[in-house]
């Protein structure tokens, strides 16, 4: 007798790979916990995490949007404005360091710089510039529109249940001064680039690890009830900064994400970790769920991850929750702040 004999078909390769058809791979997850169809669920995180929401809301789950739309806009403009996109109207949050940056805004460990980028008399958020992509007319309103998402952030953390978090890269920029993190290269989207004053950062497993702990300290210390379900988004980088190979990168800053995202839901009861990234690139499923550009994940794929999903929670019993005191394909990169990166790539 070993303890090879009594495992799970699941735990073998030959039967829970290579023999059954693509579509019959499953059991991938076991939640830690339970999300009941009445808890309060945030998401936030890179490109790919918009699709989480949109299917809690389809599947009749309490999907938290902290900043609904205001009246009179039309569906086009919401999209546009970021409005019922994240929980939170942040924007893409592709690193820790920027959830981690986000956090500690809302809860007053730290201040925001007074940075502000200017265009053509309009006023943006160097921390969301895709957020109002026509910009504010003044920095005060760009300042108070800032405050309200940061308000929105600490009150719906404060009632959560269950937050899904996506971690998108490793690499971001930083301002040199201040030590800021910005969601997307200055000069890209808005914003204009200076050596001097602008700094590529390729993040470590290390720094990581320290970005996520501390953000996740941070939403537990204002609820200790929250639990945590982390992803890495399966969304190759567009380019890369460092000057290696687009391939390599993606490879390192994937690694680095899956393995701190496994690492804490093994330390932590109330962190889990969902195989988003394994179920759409993994070898065995030939990337039969990207668009031809090897980057977009197909409406198929975002339903596949997601039935896996709830599939996983539907097995799960029930229990009581402590007391907290898909849309279409060629859309995907309207929502990836870094797939303007592609406009740099020569042709």
């Amino acid at each position: 007798m070993n303890p090879y004999q009594t495992l799970p078909p699941r735990s073998f390769w030959r039967s829970a790979v290579a023999e059954p058809e693509l579509s019959a791979i499953g059991d991938l997850w076991t939640p830690k916990f339970s999300i009941g169809q009445d808890d309060p669920v945030l998401t936030a995180g890179s490109c790919f995490a918009r699709h989480i929401g949109r299917a809690l809301l389809d599947q009749g789950m309490n999907w938290r949007d902290s900043e609904p739309a205001p009246p009179g806009l039309t569906e086009a403009e919401r999209q546009a404005r970021h409005y019922g996109v994240f929980s939170c109207r942040t924007g893409n949050i592709y690193t820790a360091a920027t959830l981690l940056q986000w956090l500690s805004w809302a809860y007053g460990d730290a201040t925001p710089p007074d940075e502000v980028w200017s265009e053509d008399g309009r006023f943006f958020d160097p921390f969301r510039p895709s957020v109002e992509p026509e910009g504010y007319d003044s920095v005060e309103a760009m300042l108070a529109a800032r405050r309200t998402t940061l308000a929105a952030m600490s009150g719906a953390i404060a009632e959560a249940g269950c937050l899904i978090f996506t971690l998108g890269l490793t690499e971001a920029w930083e301002n040199r001064a201040t030590g800021a993190v910005y969601p997307v290269c200055p000069g890209t989207v808005r914003g204009t680039f200076n050596a001097e004053q602008h700094a590529l950062r390729n993040f470590t497993f290390a720094e990581v690890y320290r970005d996520l702990s501390a953000a996740l300290a941070l939403a537990r210390a204002a609820n200790p009830g929250l639990r945590v379900v982390l992803t890495v988004s399966p969304v190759p980088l567009t380019a890369t900064a460092t000057g290696g190979h687009a391939l390599t990168a993606t490879t390192y800053s994937k690694s680095v994400l899956r393995a701190v995202a496994g690492q804490l839901a093994q330390e932590h009861d109330h962190v889990d970790y969902f195989p988003s990234y394994e179920i759409i690139t993994g070898f065995p499923f030939k990337a039969v769920f990207f668009e031809p550009n090897l980057r977009t994940v197909t409406p198929e794929g975002v339903a596949f991850v997601m039935r896996q999903f709830f599939g996983a929670l539907a097995q799960r019993p029930a229990e009581p929750r402590p007391d907290s005191g898909a849309g279409p394909s060629h859309r995907e990169d309207f929502w990836c702040d870094d797939a303007v990166l592609d406009y740099y790539s020569p042709r």
